[in-house]
């Protein structure tokens, strides 16, 4: 194989492109704050795209004593709904990133 086929330097470089866009697209992904919501609204989450959950708000109309249980399973599907925004823009973070075909780089 000779030097025009296949660059060790120019792959790299390559590489340290994409690990400097992994960690700005990261820290991007961290910086936004996402809503999960659950129960019409009356049940909301909010987590940041790192995951870390930051705030509940329980309409007071989605209380009672009664039905315990129910609010449980709101809190529940909120924190579900916000975890699959997370993902989501973990998937278009990825899908935005500008990655090089290692392929032909290596005479593929």
């Amino acid at each position: 194989m000779s030097n025009e086929e296949f660059d060790l330097n120019a792959l790299m470089e390559q590489a340290q492109q994409m690990q400097e866009q992994v960690a700005a697209a990261q820290e991007k992904q961290a910086q936004q704050v996402l809503t999960g919501t659950a129960g019409g609204g009356s049940i909301s989450v909010q987590v940041t795209g790192a995951g870390d959950f930051e705030k509940v708000t329980i309409d007071p109309s989605a209380v009672n004593p009664q039905e315990v249980q129910l609010l449980e399973e709101l809190i529940l599907a909120a924190l579900r709904d916000a975890t699959a925004k997370i993902n989501s823009l973990q998937d278009e973070a990825i899908e935005a990133m500008d990655m090089p075909d290692f392929g032909n780089m290596l005479g593929n």
